[in-house]
């Protein structure tokens, strides 16, 4: 007679460990979410009325973002990377003795292997090379390339490398795009070291991008965000004439100012800076952004501003994004946007990968800055200001141009949007602080 065999249950410790760093993982996120949170409600209140074209603006950006106003300095434009990349070229190939260059993607394709080529270039020829890559948005670069730097002449680091005791900084990364000559020609934007940036966004594999040149006394403070983030990285502070000369104003240069910004707890200098020129607005503001999925904060700051006359146009990716869920978080804010009167337009073609701001046709920014939690609180940033009517308007023809190859978000269209979708926005936006 076979007795019925009785098999042990399941001891509840089994689920001990898993439940104790789900929960352990869970209180983290929260506690660290709530650091991020701003003391009594959302929002900011500007005190007094500015008009970007005038000094008062500029001292306010000054004192808010601790970023000197610089004058004298020049800037050039350049679209997508058929017009970059040879400027890029052209400024490492033009250096003589220092040569210093940050980025956060340096992907794979043959574009990298020529700009690493001209780096190796410049070393062999006794040019003082650093290379600083962001270690999470590098690390799909070919290694082979870093060594035939390093064997070049070049000094070669990682930015903030992946360590067991770094794992609470890990979405702290730079965001920065930093290249500069001699200590006097710089460019910064948005493009990335990868295929995907090359050509002219004439499909969907070759994106849309915005970068620019500058020359002058501004390009002391361009230089100056990528010696920080050297002195975190290796200890070693740069210095000296050869990396921070004098640099005379020119006659036909202009006011600007280089902002740059920390990830941290707090208002950021750049979360600052773009409240202070959409509040500040009142004729027309330009915004594209390559990722658009912006606080509560910054939905009423752009609501508001259409709310009282200005026109406001936002720009953002259409169907080709390479982060969907950003699309569909940011989304969810389209509908306050357009009741207040915002138009938005979604870039059809290709990726949207650039990030400008133009206010009132006289004020404009062109950098690295997202319009996104990312952005303003959790990467370090650089962007460019400019107080210039030719300049700005230069930007405002190029975002003209974008609008014929988008799509313009419709009111009524949008307010019978399916349900799912809805869903979805109401979902995704509660991951906003991540996006």
């Amino acid at each position: 007679m076979r007795l019925p065999s009785h098999k042990p249950k399941p001891s509840a410790s089994r689920w001990a460990w898993p439940a104790g760093l789900a929960a352990a993982g869970a209180g983290w996120y929260v506690s660290d979410s709530l650091r991020h949170r701003r003391e009594g409600a959302f929002g900011y209140d500007l005190g007094t009325t500015l008009e970007v074209d005038s000094p008062d603006f500029l001292r306010a950006s000054e004192a808010l973002t601790g970023a000197p106003i610089s004058e004298g300095s020049e800037v050039e434009l350049f679209v997508n990377g058929d017009a970059i990349f040879p400027a890029m070229l052209e400024t490492i190939q033009s250096a003589e003795k220092t040569l210093t260059f940050e980025t956060y993607v340096y992907w794979r394709g043959d574009i990298t292997e020529e700009l690493s080529d001209a780096i190796c270039e410049r070393a062999r020829a006794g040019v003082e090379v650093k290379v600083l890559l962001d270690a999470m948005g590098s690390v799909q670069m070919d290694r082979d390339q870093v060594k035939r730097m390093s064997d070049a002449g070049a000094v070669v680091h990682r930015f903030r490398p992946i360590r067991p005791y770094t794992v609470r900084r890990l979405a702290n990364r730079s965001h920065r795009r930093v290249l500069v000559a001699d200590g006097k020609v710089g460019m910064t934007g948005g493009v990335g070291i990868a295929e995907e940036w090359t050509g002219d966004a004439q499909d969907a594999n070759h994106w849309r991008d915005t970068h620019v040149r500058l020359k002058g006394p501004v390009v002391r403070h361009l230089q100056g965000c990528f010696t920080e983030h050297w002195l975190e990285a290796t200890g070693e502070v740069l210095s000296g004439d050869d990396y921070l000369p004098h640099l005379e104003p020119s006659d036909d240069g202009g006011r600007m100012q280089l902002v740059r910004s920390k990830s941290g707890v707090g208002d950021t200098n750049v979360e600052t800076l773009y409240y202070l020129a959409i509040a500040s607005a009142r004729k027309s503001l330009d915004l594209t952004a390559a990722y658009f999925a912006p606080r509560p904060a910054f939905t009423d700051a752009l609501a508001e501003a259409a709310e009282r006359g200005v026109n406001v146009r936002i720009l953002v990716p259409g169907p080709h994004i390479d982060k969907g869920f950003v699309r569909v978080a940011g989304r969810d804010s389209y509908t306050q946007l357009l009741d207040a009167g915002a138009r938005i337009f979604e870039f059809q073609p290709t990726m949207l990968h650039a990030k400008s701001l133009t206010v009132d046709g006289c004020w404009s920014s062109v950098g690295t800055v997202n319009f996104d939690n990312r952005s303003f609180q959790l990467h370090d940033e650089v962007t460019l200001c400019v107080q210039s009517e030719r300049f700005t308007g230069e930007l405002i023809e190029v975002f003209r141009q974008d609008l014929t190859v988008s799509e313009r978000i419709e009111p009524d269209d949008w307010k019978n949007r399916p349900v799912r979708q809805r869903a979805r926005e109401r979902v995704t936006k509660y991951a906003r602080r991540e996006l």
